[in-house]
């Protein structure tokens, strides 16, 4: 049985070719940037059918109202393109680019408040500008390529990489005042994982013999758990701290694992700038999340600046971008 790449992969393979590897990045930026404009249209879409709703609390009433928001249900929609536009990017370019790229979704969530009538503060203005610089030297710096397939022992360990953020889970509240943080990390490993998962993931031929991967169930099992968890820590804590750590965690490990172990690589000459473009996105999204936290302190309240909206903003913003 032999095994042939994701479909819409390049078929250029890793020796250069004149105008191949320009094609690539363009393919790849474009699935990244239109997955994050997917993600961050989606949270304020489900955060406005949230308020018309009148949810609160996530119980049985809140789904009750839901039902009846379609705005809510194209959110959702927007979600799944946003998660298969991901998927396909982490084919074309890095772990480093695309998840950089992908935490960038806070920044389209922004700037679609602000249209909406949120107001943004000088410091979330220069975090967008800090951003962008970011995504610049990334998209400059960006080597592409698929990514190596993993070892069958490394796939089961990827795998079982779910018990762990399942376990944070059940503990819940047992962390006491740990319990917001260790939940975001355990959220944002289980996230990591599904980005490592989607990076190595090798298509067989004939395709449905892809269920017997782990990685294939890398990318469903730890994906559900790492959401649930995700949703656990922002009652614990406020979406701002919740969110910074799942942040660092989702795309800091992944970066790491992908130039390490699967292939990814930095093009010629421009380490420097994929440094600093890194370290630059990273921290403008954090910034910005820190905006979405803090909407509710001004006046005239929207959909998009309600307190009980945040979390459900955090949420979504996750959903995709981290997997």
């Amino acid at each position: 049985m032999g095994a042939r790449r994701f479909p819409g992969a390049p078929r250029c393979g890793r020796t250069p070719v004149p105008g191949c590897d320009t094609d690539r990045v363009i393919v790849g930026l474009l699935l990244a940037f239109g997955a994050a404009l997917a993600t961050g249209a989606a949270s304020v879409m489900q955060s406005v059918a949230v308020h018309r709703s009148g949810a609160r609390g996530g119980g049985a009433s809140a789904l009750t109202g839901l039902a009846r928001q379609p705005l809510y249900f194209i959110g959702l929609a927007l979600d799944g393109i946003g998660f298969l536009g991901a998927l396909l990017a982490l084919r074309f370019l890095p772990l480093f680019v695309v998840q950089a790229v992908l935490a960038a979704s806070v920044g389209v969530t922004a700037v679609i408040a602000v249209i909406m009538g949120s107001r943004l503060p000088r410091i979330g203005w220069l975090a967008l500008a800090v951003t962008g610089a970011g995504l610049v030297l990334l998209s400059l710096s960006a080597a592409p390529g698929s990514g190596d397939p993993l070892p069958t022992v490394w796939r089961w360990v990827l795998f079982a990489t779910f018990l762990p953020v399942v376990a944070s889970g059940v503990r819940g509240r047992r962390f006491g005042r740990r319990t917001a943080p260790v939940l975001a990390f355990a959220a944002g490993f289980g996230f990591a994982a599904v980005a490592i998962a989607a990076r190595s993931l090798q298509v067989p031929d004939p395709w449905w013999r892809m269920v017997f991967d782990p990685t294939f169930w890398t990318i469903i099992v730890s994906g559900a758990a790492a959401l649930v968890v995700f949703a656990m820590a922002l009652q614990s804590g406020s979406v701002t701290s919740v969110s910074a750590i799942s942040f660092a965690t989702d795309t800091l490990i992944p970066a790491a694992v992908g130039l390490a172990f699967l292939g990814d690589t930095v093009r010629s000459g421009y380490d420097v700038a994929a440094a600093s473009g890194f370290v630059l996105a990273l921290a403008g999204a954090v910034v910005l999340a820190r905006f979405s936290g803090e909407q509710h302190g001004t006046s005239n309240p929207d959909p998009v600046r309600d307190a009980d909206q945040d979390d459900q903003d955090g949420v979504n913003q996750e959903r995709v971008s981290r997997w």
